[in-house]
């Protein structure tokens, strides 16, 4: 038996990434693609799969080590390389409020931080006891840091559950939970808070109920991707103020368009959807309104010089955001084709965490399922989200009669630190306009 490296294959933009995970050891036997480590970036976690089956016969990591592509993980004795070289499985990566039309899925694919298992009180208690006296550096990665930043947590108050008392995201949720339900309290808040559940802000605890007082129950642990993406959503609508815009687009000639290319390119196999017009649409208004095309960076504006557009993507295990990278530069039918491949890479669970990353703008569309409106949340650091729902046939005034046209629901979430009123409703008409005439995404 030959011994063969197994190495870290493309795990995209990052240079370098810590090892938080050994999930096999020597002796151990595994399959192609099985999960070796887990590491971390400060924006994502991942698993590195084997490229080959066999027998472990060394580990050339340990935990803390920093590996890049290339770095050699394990030496297995085995037969020979799988067929297709695997990319990174990602386990952390980006989310937003809802998505399009549900398809099977065998494997999880992305979201972008994560959330806790359900935490007892007598576990919030011990987590709230310090870890780290006397100014000690906590243990703990850079996503996790930056985590408890956003919080306001102090992280050498949060007892670590991880090895050698690494501190976890959940420990800083946990740790969280237990302050707001005033079980426990930091150092800094100690003696000025008021009394009662909520410190700091005067809020009730949260209600402990024994459900099954009033009846059967059973208990189901969410899925890995809905309880890593929750934590994201939850900051993202605590920190950033929504506003949401409501609107009506006239799309009936840009239906019969999407109609007529699809007869025209039957053998092409390309399908057109009204989400790839969405997404040239959405390109036109960015470039006319720029600070939809931006985020905050402290007290500063980055505006964006290009156009990375996500779009919401259902899968069985949850919800993930694929990016269509430089839209203004790709036509409809390039765009529709690349959605297609990339909407199948997540049904399987095949998106690379490059292709999660860089979105300036995000669609979230409902149109598969139904419904009329809803109120998207921004997926950070965005400024705003466009949601849209199924369209219908209504009776519209021309100044003569009515007439039947066909209206597509908007709904524009916006972040109110950098935009106003005016501006989103300007974007919003702006939209509608271009969706009713599409030539005016040529001027």
């Amino acid at each position: 038996m030959a011994l063969i490296e197994v190495k870290v294959p493309d795990i995209g933009d990052f240079d370098e990434v810590s090892v938080i995970e050994l999930l096999v050891k020597p002796g151990d036997t595994v399959k192609p693609e099985q999960s070796l480590i887990t590491v971390e970036s400060d924006k994502a976690s991942m698993e590195i799969p084997s490229s080959a089956g066999g027998v472990v016969k060394e580990l050339k990591v340990k935990l803390g080590d920093k590996v890049a592509q290339g770095t050699v993980v394990v030496m297995l004795e085995g037969e020979g390389a799988a067929a297709a070289a695997p990319v990174a499985a990602p386990v952390a990566a980006s989310p937003v409020a809802a998505a399009s039309t549900p398809a099977p899925a065998p494997a999880p694919v992305a979201a972008p931080a994560s959330m806790p298992e359900r935490t007892s009180p007598t576990a919030a208690l011990a987590v709230a006891e310090p870890a780290a006296p006397g100014g000690r550096l906590a243990h703990a990665s850079p996503s996790v840091r930056k985590f408890a930043r956003e919080l306001g947590v102090p992280l050498e108050e949060v007892k670590g559950t991880g090895p050698k008392g690494r501190v976890t995201q959940e420990d800083v949720q946990a740790f969280t939970k237990a302050v707001m339900s005033g079980t426990a309290s930091t150092r800094a808040a100690a003696g000025r808070a008021p009394a009662g559940g909520g410190e700091g802000l005067g809020l009730l605890p949260w209600p402990k109920v024994d459900f099954t007082k009033f009846g059967p129950v059973e208990r189901k642990d969410q899925g890995r991707i809905k309880k890593i993406s929750a934590a994201n959503l939850h900051r993202n609508w605590v920190m950033i103020p929504h506003v949401t815009n409501h609107d009506d687009a006239d799309i009936t000639e840009l239906e019969a368009l999407r109609v007529q290319l699809n007869k025209e390119n039957e053998k092409s196999g390309i399908k057109v959807t009204m989400l790839a017009f969405l997404i040239k649409a959405s390109v036109a208004a960015l470039k006319k309104f720029p600070e939809f095309n931006s985020s905050l960076d402290g007290e500063q504006l980055v505006l964006k010089q290009y156009f990375h557009i996500g779009f919401a993507a259902d899968t069985p295990n949850g919800l993930v955001v694929p990016v269509i990278r430089d839209a203004d530069k790709k036509g409809v039918l390039a765009i529709s084709q690349e959605m297609s491949e990339l909407a199948k890479k997540a049904r399987d669970g095949k998106l690379a965490p490059a292709e999660m990353q860089g979105a300036c703008f995000t669609i979230s569309s409902l149109g598969g399922i139904g419904g009329r409106y809803f109120t998207p949340i921004i997926n950070a650091p965005e400024v705003a989200i466009l949601g849209v729902c199924k369209s219908q046939m209504e009776p519209v005034w021309d100044g003569k009669q009515f007439q039947p046209r066909l209206m597509l629901p908007l709904s524009l979430s916006w972040d109110h630190r950098v935009i106003d009123g005016a501006s989103a409703a300007r974007f919003n008409g702006y939209l509608g306009q271009v969706l009713a005439d599409f030539r005016r995404v040529l001027l």
